[in-house]
Order: C-alpha cells, then structure tokens, then sequence
C-alpha cells in the first residue's frame, strides 16, 4: 500500500510515515498543500492521511480538488477540531474519514488499512496463494503451516504480488507500491528483494520471473 502523509507539523508527519513503514506500507510525507497537489499529479497513492489546517492550499481545498478530478485514493482528514460541524464538513467535502488529534497510533494505522481495502478491489481479509497465507491485519506470513519472518519491504512486496492474483506485477509496478518516492529506479532493489523472498519462503519456488515483464505468484 502506498500512502501520502500531508502534515505541517514535520515531527509528527515523520513520526506517522515512520511507523506506517514499519506496517510495511511506502510513504510519502509533504508538509504543505501545494506540494500535496503536485505529488498526487503524478503518483498514485492508495490513502492520502490529510492534515486540514496546512500552509499554502487548504487541507479542504486539497480534499476538494481531488474529489473534483476523481482521484482513486482514500482521503484520511486529520485535525485539532473535533466538534461534529467539523467533522460534518470534513466528510462533506469528500474525506472518506475523520481522525482528531491527539490520537492513539493504533487506531490511526487500522483506519489506514481500512480505507487502504476500499481503494483496491474486494479481497479476503487473509490473502491465500499456492500454500502462502498473508495476513496483513497481524502482519504474519505462513507456507504451509510454517511462520515466515520477513522484512516490511519483502511483506510489502509479497502483498503487492498476492493481490495481482496471478497477473504479472512489473518491477516499476512493484517499486511504485512498495517502495517511496526516494526508491531509484534504476537500481536493482526490486530484484534482490524478490531473490531474498523466495529463499525465505523456501521450496518449490511460486514467484516467478516473467522475462522483459515483471513477476508473478
């Protein structure tokens, strides 16, 4: 899951992308709404965490704007108001949630992988392919019967690859779900993660390489 963190409090906003990483999701982190646009004009993002009171554009003009234009993504609006005109007017100018602050981590990070599940299409809440369980929720992976430890980026990329279904995932493809916006294209990340996932989930091998295409579970 990709996530966008657009937040002018730059302690906080570091904070959240750090721990919404270690939940093995690629974040991006802007600190005002103009910089908020731009990156959503060129990157797709699955949940856009969306403070209302930022510098520059409005957090409610952002939400507007990209309601407007239709953009794929969740918007997950933050905020010190927590009267319920606030949050009447937050979900109606398009938020698809409402978080105030302070808020615990935990419940920040459930409501993420919720709206994460409405921006893809309907999936089982434990991914299951070829004798591999994934359960994002816990953060666990099985083949056949056995617990995998793995890295959030190779969780990550695991997700990636159990959600396609069996369709090819391309490697800019994966980069652009797993990894963020400092991820070098050019480099070979994408396959030694991939070589690193197939030791760990050991024999017969189910990730394939699709030559000139990507890869496939």
């Amino acid at each position: 899951m990709r996530v966008l963190v657009v937040e002018d409090e730059r302690v906080l906003a570091d904070t959240v992308a750090v721990g919404l990483r270690r939940e093995s999701m690629a974040v991006d982190v802007v600190y005002d709404g103009d910089t908020a646009l731009e990156y959503t004009a060129v990157n797709e993002y699955d949940v856009v965490v969306l403070d209302r009171d930022l510098p520059g554009t409005h957090g409610d003009d952002v939400a507007r704007t990209l309601v407007g234009e239709s953009y794929n993504g969740r918007i997950l609006m933050l905020t010190a108001s927590d009267g319920v005109q606030d949050k009447v007017e937050g979900l109606t100018m398009g938020a698809d949630d409402y978080l105030s602050k302070p808020f615990a981590f935990p419940e920040l990070v459930a409501r993420v992988h919720a709206l994460g599940r409405r921006s893809a299409p309907p999936l089982p809440p434990v991914l299951e392919r070829h004798g591999i369980s994934l359960d994002p929720a816990n953060h666990r992976v099985h083949r056949d019967g056995r617990e995998v430890a793995l890295t959030p980026k190779e969780f990550a990329v695991l997700q990636v690859l159990m959600r396609a279904q069996g369709t090819v995932v391309s490697a800019e493809g994966l980069l652009e779900k797993a990894w963020d916006e400092n991820a070098d294209p050019f480099t070979n990340v994408v396959r030694v993660t991939v070589m690193t996932l197939r030791k760990k989930l050991g024999g017969p091998q189910v990730i394939q390489t699709v030559p000139g295409a990507g890869y496939r579970l």
